[in-house]
């Protein structure tokens, strides 16, 4: 619902225009954000505007899936569901990176037995179409045959179908099926034991960057990383289309045991970070993910960068109305390790309960949260790196949590016009809500994934002053505050300058001349 207070200013001071995202009607305020992927099953307005009202803060556009047609329909699509719901919502997209995939099986699949010998070739082929001829494929990557060695395996939709190389000639590599399935059209081939030389973005991929840049795509996840320099490589290609303008920050998507060698490194390089559990639990040792998830989470947490938990939360949602207990209890734990964001993906894009999957995801990470602030657990630590730097903000955040576990605050207020210092307030793990005012209307899409952030809009105040007596008004006729309820407002003079946030304001609502420091 859509709010506008004008006029409620002395006539010295400028007159109120805040926009309320999200303040009525009352809803618990979820800490931990939700992304949800777009398809068949979330592209009509109604759908999108009761999943923004059920917690969903960005919605993922997937270019593994669809072409710049359908990709226009859904991103215009969730802009119009967040102007309707009056919630600022970002959209993620996320390139497709190197993923081989098998070529075109005919219609229902080929079903593959234990033992059975399979081909794969270089050439095109209809597999399946000559039920007498030997079971052949041809992949995605044209290089499959020259890199593959016998003795490896090739891993074939997800992980479920496994067969090992046993010999290969000059265009054909020659296997055995070791665990058996169905084999149907683009399922995907994961190489585990095989170092691959195709690059990391692909030709396709830069489309879908110059795409994204063109459309005002929010963030660009980066899938299949392997080092730092993939992630550099894309910010400089940015740079340069753009001619000035900031690139689009970058999610590294962490699901190579490569990634995992130079983990510091990529995460140091990205604005952000995904834990792809789905091609990480086939490429590693499946036991080893969940170690693996905290161990990115904590790296993450450390340099202050946003981290989103992804694939398979609610898978059983896809087909059911409600999930399992054991994804019920993987959502959490993710809360729990300190996660910004979880994501939904096949539930949300081609799932039968698309808003029931929220709606379940949202209760879980209320239940988290009560229970994290009912009893005084500390959520997470203030970022090693962040603080080793000593910069003034981060200097400033620390000391803004120390306010907040001495006082009895309402809410964390912060002018932020780029959204720098909702970030660095958001990696200290508040467990009240960081109310992050801008002028910017892209800068408050990309708070939309921070941990408590919630993202409003304000034009520029003329000064701090002013900012307080518009908060004042704002917590008051919105009812977010009672009077002499405690706000601590964080700003900087000049108010709007990138960098020149230096103040903490202790300001009771009610009561224009506040503390400050």
């Amino acid at each position: 619902m859509k709010s506008w207070f004008d006029g409620l200013g002395h006539s010295y001071r400028t007159p109120i225009r805040i926009r309320i995202f999200g303040v009525i009607p009352a809803k618990p305020f979820i800490l931990t954000k939700i992304i949800a992927t777009l398809g068949p099953a979330s592209c009509e307005i109604p759908v999108l505007t009761r999943l923004i009202e059920s917690g969903v803060r960005v919605f993922r556009l997937n270019f593994s899936h669809g072409d710049p047609e359908s990709h226009l329909q859904l991103l215009t699509a969730a802009r119009q569901a967040s102007e309707e719901v009056g919630i600022p919502v970002g959209v993620l997209g996320d390139l497709c990176g190197p993923k081989i995939r098998v070529g075109k099986v005919v219609e229902g699949g080929v079903e593959l037995q234990m033992g059975q010998p399979v081909y794969f070739q270089r050439d095109p082929i209809l597999t399946g179409e000559d039920p007498d001829a030997p079971v052949t494929f041809n992949v995605t990557y044209d290089r499959l045959i020259d890199e593959v060695e016998p003795g490896q395996r090739l891993m074939i939709n997800d992980g479920n179908i496994h067969v090992l190389v046993m010999d290969k000639t000059e265009d054909k590599l020659i296997g055995t099926v070791t665990t058996p399935g169905t084999v149907t059209s683009a399922k995907g081939v994961n190489l585990p034991e095989t170092a691959l030389t195709v690059p990391s973005v692909t030709a396709y991929d830069w489309k879908c960057a110059d795409w994204a840049m063109e459309h005002g795509v929010d963030f660009l996840a980066l899938s299949f990383v392997r080092k730092a320099e993939d992630v550099i490589k894309l910010r400089q290609y940015m740079k340069r289309k753009l001619k000035g303008r900031l690139p689009l920050p970058i999610i590294a998507k962490i699901e190579k045991p490569q990634a995992i060698d130079d983990l510091e490194n990529i995460v140091d390089a990205s604005d952000s970070i995904m834990v792809a559990r789905g091609d990480l639990g086939v490429e590693m040792d499946l036991a080893s993910v969940p170690i693996i998830q905290k161990k990115i989470i904590n790296m993450a947490h450390d340099y202050g960068k946003p981290v989103i938990v992804a694939t398979q939360m609610l898978e059983s949602m896809i087909e059911f109305p409600t999930p399992t207990r054991a994804e019920a209890s993987d959502v959490a734990n993710a809360i729990f390790d300190g996660t910004d964001c979880v994501m939904l993906s096949g539930e949300t894009a081609v799932g039968k309960h698309a808003t029931k999957a929220v709606d379940h995801m949202s209760r879980i990470a209320l239940k988290v949260q009560e229970h994290i602030v009912g009893e005084k657990v500390r959520w997470g630590k203030p970022p090693a790196k962040l603080q080793a730097d000593r910069s003034r903000m981060a200097a400033l955040a620390h000391g803004v949590m120390t306010i907040v576990r001495d006082m009895n605050v309402k809410h964390i207020v912060v002018w932020s016009q780029n959204g720098g210092a909702a970030r660095h307030l958001s990696k200290n793990r508040p467990t009240l809500p960081i109310l992050a005012f801008s002028s910017d209307h892209q800068s408050l899409r990309r708070m939309t994934p921070l941990f408590g952030v919630k993202p409003m809009y304000m034009e520029q105040p003329a000064d701090t002053e002013d900012f307080i007596w518009q908060v004042d008004q704002l917590m008051q006729e919105s009812k977010m505050c009672k009077v002499g309820e405690a706000l601590l407002v964080v700003a900087g003079e000049p108010i709007g300058k990138p960098g020149s946030t230096s103040n903490i304001h202790i300001h009771y609502v009610g009561d224009y001349f506040g503390e400050s420091g």
